[in-house]
């Protein structure tokens, strides 16, 4: 009896204990967080200053907390930071302070507002300095130790701590270093400059280089007023100058009203405004939502401006005469609503955002890095920049009287306007479907181009033919009519060139390709694309396709490549983070040694020869 009084205790033990480890799913032993050392080279010299990098490696779902520089309180919660430091270091060894990637915020369930945390491949360099006293063929070594907090949507686990041992040999006079890993050292150069200047933003335009430290006040101020004429230059990109003539017909319908016209253009102006304040905060807000242009990676939104974009074109031929629906009506350009001209506004802004005026895009990309408060200051900025010309259209009616409101005249411009709506609509489709079918292996189709142009020629010639019907004067028949073969000629031109391969040999981005160049000690100039990015056609036909940067691009030793983003393209946009940029156009030039050793959104001819130059000495 007592035998089985034992059997039946334990057998309750053991159902008390086994369902839950039998029935559980296996867990996922992986530790969330692993780092790991590489050098630059597999020895230094007595002397030499090197940059080591610690590859942090963060699984899926996990973060861990930035460092703490960039970590901020938020509510209640105390968010552990990162630090890397180095425990030890054998004497002749001197470290720098960590160099550390530019934080992305995370949206949390535990913290207000979100955390600044780094997530996937983290990269993190330490510039170690060996002394010109190492004896040759002895190791140098130090040791790492790597604090962190790794956590999820939902919790934060502890604080854990990696140490890590590394060593580097000293090489004899004479003997030569191999280079190593050197793709992972892509963004050192850029760091230390980002370091020197005390986190400041760096502006560059033609040439014109200039930093803003927006740390005090006055900086903050000189930052916002950048940001604001950077916003108001967007206005001439391509991206928006075919809504400009729509704006200024609309108010030329209420310029006999003061006040009228002025309401419309700062209904305008807060659409525009408004739209600013939305990207800002779901790039403030929003995990996984950092550059102004991402918008346009998705082909259903592309496609759908493009929609609204013809809707308008419509419109121009006064074809909403046609039973449609009440909202269609909203974006006539004849229509005197604030509704409609706040919508207008939205659209206006919407066009933008595939471009990058001067000084917008260092703007947008250091607000991204920052808490919301700051982030929406910037991005109002930029808005309140774009906004101004509208306001100051309307608050000077006598600017836009002169617009012919009736008669053959006023016909033949909307209709001409129309045209280019078109054109403008067929673009946009054709991006979204150029976006939709490409691939990480394969450049996008280029072949929308055709149709563009072809609504492009229509209006040259149509405002061709019927200036020579209509005007009476012939100095106006030879002023339109020229304007009108010069749209056409402009159209053919385009057409055939932004179809074509090119005269340079590009090579199609790819890690794998990178990473050789580097390897074979090749300089490598980097030209960030996508087929939304107009400033980047115009870029690529007034100065990469020059004889003379053609003939410079074809040098031994230098590889021009091209980091194609238009559809998903995971690698090519890891890049644009690591070099330090959100937005497109940007050109970058790496140097045989592998140092970045020039960067820039809008550059010259003469700016190119330079930088090539130093890359290949």
């Amino acid at each position: 009896m007592k035998q089985l009084f034992r059997q039946l205790l334990l057998a309750c033990l053991l159902a008390a204990v086994l369902p839950s480890a039998a029935w559980a799913e296996p867990k996922n032993t992986t530790p969330p967080v692993s780092a790991a050392v590489f050098w630059p080279a597999d020895r230094a010299r007595p002397g030499e200053a090197l940059p080591l990098v610690v590859v942090v490696e963060i699984r899926e779902g996990f973060h861990i907390n930035a460092d703490a520089r960039q970590i901020r309180p938020s509510g209640t919660f105390s968010p552990y930071p990162t630090k890397l430091s180095v425990a030890e270091a054998d004497e002749g060894l001197h470290s720098e302070a960590p160099l550390y990637p530019a934080a992305e915020l995370f949206k949390a369930d535990y913290a207000a507002g979100g955390l600044m945390s780094f997530s996937g491949r983290t990269i993190i360099y330490v510039p170690v300095k060996f002394a010109a006293e190492l004896a040759p063929g002895a190791k140098a070594g130090l040791r790492l130790e790597l604090d962190y907090q790794a956590c999820t949507e939902s919790q934060c686990l502890l604080p854990q701590k990696i140490t890590i041992d590394t060593s580097l040999p000293v090489a004899a006079a004479g003997e030569a270093a191999a280079l190593t890993h050197q793709e992972l050292f892509a963004d050192y150069q850029t760091r230390r400059q980002g370091a020197a200047a005390g986190g400041g933003v760096n502006f560059a335009l033609f040439g014109w280089k200039f930093t803003v430290n927006g740390a005090s006040w006055a900086g903050m101020l000189l930052l916002l007023a950048t940001a604001a004429f950077g916003g108001m230059l967007l206005n001439f990109t391509p991206c928006v100058l075919p809504l400009i003539p729509i704006k200024i017909i609309s108010l030329s319908y209420a310029a006999k009203n003061r006040w009228q016209c002025f309401l419309l253009g700062a209904a305008m102006s807060l659409g525009v405004l408004a739209f600013w304040l939305a990207l800002g905060g779901m790039i403030a807000l929003v995990s996984g939502f950092s550059a102004t242009n991402q918008l346009f990676q998705y082909p259903a939104f592309t496609v759908g401006v493009g929609l609204i974009i013809g809707i308008m074109a419509l419109g121009m031929f006064d074809f909403f005469s046609l039973p449609l629906p009440e909202w269609l009506y909203l974006i006539h350009p004849e229509q005197d609503s604030l509704h409609g001209s706040f919508g207008l506004g939205i659209l206006a802004a919407v066009l933008s955002t595939p471009c990058t005026a001067p000084f917008m895009g260092a703007a947008a990309a250091w607000a991204a890095t920052q808490p919301p408060i700051a982030t929406l200051t910037v991005f109002a900025a930029i808005g309140s920049g774009m906004a101004f010309p509208y306001l100051a259209l309307s608050a000077a009616p006598h600017l836009v009287r002169k617009m012919p409101r009736t008669g053959p005249a006023s016909m033949l411009i909307k209709q001409v306007m129309g045209l280019l709506m078109l054109a403008a609509a067929v673009y946009f489709i054709g991006v979204g479907a150029a976006t939709l079918l490409a691939t990480v292996e394969q450049p996008p189709s280029k072949l929308y181009w055709w149709p563009v142009m072809g609504c492009s020629l229509a209006a040259g010639g149509w405002l061709a033919w019927r200036t020579w019907r209509i005007a009476s004067s012939y100095f106006l028949k030879a002023v339109f009519m020229g304007i009108g073969g010069l749209i056409m000629t402009a159209s053919i031109y385009s057409a055939v060139h932004l179809t074509e391969r090119g005269p340079t040999n590009w090579r199609h981005y790819s890690p794998a390709a990178f990473a050789q160049a580097r390897t074979d000690g090749k300089a490598v100039l980097l030209v960030f694309t996508a087929e939304w990015c107009l400033n980047c056609k115009v870029l690529e036909q007034t100065i990469l396709d020059n004889p003379q940067i053609v003939k410079l691009l074809g040098q031994e030793g230098l590889v021009p490549m091209k980091v194609d983003i238009t559809g998903s393209n995971p690698p090519g946009r890891e890049l644009l983070r690591q070099v330090g940029s959100l937005s497109i156009p940007l050109l970058v030039i790496y140097a045989r040694s592998g140092e970045l050793i020039y960067k820039s959104d809008f550059y010259t001819a003469d700016e190119l020869r330079e930088a090539v130059s130093r890359a290949l000495n």
